[in-house]
C-alpha cells in the first residue's frame, strides 16, 4: 500500500467511475483496476462494488476511506512543510577540516545535507586539523571536522562520528643511521621522531613515548598530519600518524607500520559552538545525525 495508490482510491471514491478516475489520473482503467485490487488484497476485503455502471463503496471502502483520507492528508502535508524548509534554507556554511578529512570523511558528511538544502552554499576551508576547535572557537569556522581533544570546551558540541586508529610508522627501506636501531625490538630513544606539532594526534603520541619511558629525539614537528608520511617515507625518522592519513597518501606504501605498538585512537566528530547549535543551518546538519548527538550532548552537559 502506497500514497500513490491511496490517492487513485480516494478519487475513485468521489468519482465512482474507473474511466473518470483513470482519465483524471493519467492511468489506463485496466491499470486503476489492478490497483484496486491489490489494495482489496492487501486489506483482505472487497471494497467496491462494481457492475457496468456503477461503482459503490462496500461497508469496509466506507471504513478504509477516512484513514486513507488522512494519511494522504498528512504526507501532503508533510511534503508541502519539507519543500518550504528547503526553499527557505539558504546561506553560508564555513566548514573546517583537514584536506585529508576532506575526502575520507566530508563526502558522508555533506552528501544528504546538500541534497535536502541545495541552496546552501558551503564553503570548505582546509588546514592543520589541530587548528580546527580554535576554528571554530574563534569564529573562523561555524563548524568543523575535528579530534576531540582531551580536554574539551564547555563551550562546545561535539557529535562523534568515527574512531580513527593511529600508527607508528618507519621507513620501509630504512638508511643506514636509522637501520642499525630498527630491529625486530627497535630501540625507540635513538631514533629521530616526526611528530604532529600540536593537537589530539600529538597528546595520543606523547601519551604512547610516555608508556614506552622515552623522551623522544625530536627531528620535526609538523603542522598537519600528510607531511609526517612524507618526511617518515624520505627515510627522516620515525611517524606517529592516524591510519586514514597513511592509507590516503601517495607515498603510504613506502613505509612499514608497527602494528605490536597500541597507540588509542582519535575520536573524530563535527563540533561547533554550543551557543550557535540550535542556528538553522547548523541545527539542520546536526539533525541528520541525531543518535550521535544524542550521546555527545548527554555526555557533554
Amino acid at each position: 500500500m502506497n500514497i500513490k495508490n491511496l490517492q487513485l482510491f480516494l478519487h475513485l471514491c468521489d468519482s465512482k467511475s474507473f474511466s473518470q478516475t483513470a482519465q483524471a489520473m493519467h492511468i489506463s482503467p485496466s491499470a486503476l483496476s489492478r490497483i484496486i485490487q491489490r489494495l482489496e488484497d492487501d486489506t483482505g476485503q472487497i471494497l467496491f462494488i462494481r457492475d457496468n455502471r456503477s461503482v459503490e463503496l462496500t461497508s469496509a471502502g466506507k471504513k478504509l476511506l477516512p484513514v486513507a483520507a488522512q494519511i494522504v492528508s498528512s504526507w501532503l502535508e508533510l511534503k508541502n512543510q519539507l519543500n518550504d524548509q528547503k526553499q527557505l534554507l539558504q546561506g553560508k556554511l564555513k566548514l573546517f577540516c583537514s584536506v585529508t578529512a576532506s575526502y575520507s570523511h566530508l563526502p558522508a558528511i555533506l552528501s544528504e545535507f546538500r541534497q535536502l538544502y541545495p541552496q546552501v552554499e558551503i564553503q570548505l576551508i582546509t588546514g592543520d586539523p589541530a587548528q580546527a576547535v580554535d576554528k571554530v572557537l574563534q569564529g573562523e569556522a561555524d563548524i568543523a571536522i575535528a579530534a576531540k581533544p582531551e580536554a574539551l570546551s564547555a563551550k562546545l558540541t561535539y557529535l562523534e562520528l568515527d574512531k580513527v586508529s593511529m600508527s607508528v610508522i618507519t621507513p620501509l627501506i630504512p638508511p643506514p643511521g636509522l637501520q642499525r636501531h630498527l630491529t625486530d625490538t627497535p630501540d625507540w630513544s635513538q631514533l629521530p621522531f616526526i611528530l604532529p606539532e600540536s593537537g589530539t594526534a600529538r597528546e595520543l603520541a606523547d601519551k604512547w613515548l610516555k608508556s614506552k619511558k622515552v623522551k623522544p629525539s625530536i627531528y620535526a614537528q609538523v603542522g598537519g598530519h600528510e607531511a609526517i608520511v612524507s618526511m617518515v617515507a624520505l627515510g627522516c625518522g620515525v611517524g606517529i600518524a592516524p591510519d586514514v592519513v597513511i592509507n590516503n597518501s601517495p607515498v603510504g606504501d613506502k613505509v612499514c607500520r608497527h602494528h605490536q605498538e597500541n597507540i588509542a585512537p582519535m575520536q573524530l566528530g563535527l563540533c561547533c559552538k554550543r551557543s550557535r547549535e540550535q542556528e538553522p543551518l547548523l541545527a539542520a546538519l546536526l539533525e541528520l545525525f541525531p543518535h550521535h548527538l544524542n550521546k555527545s550532548l548527554e555526555t557533554d552537559r
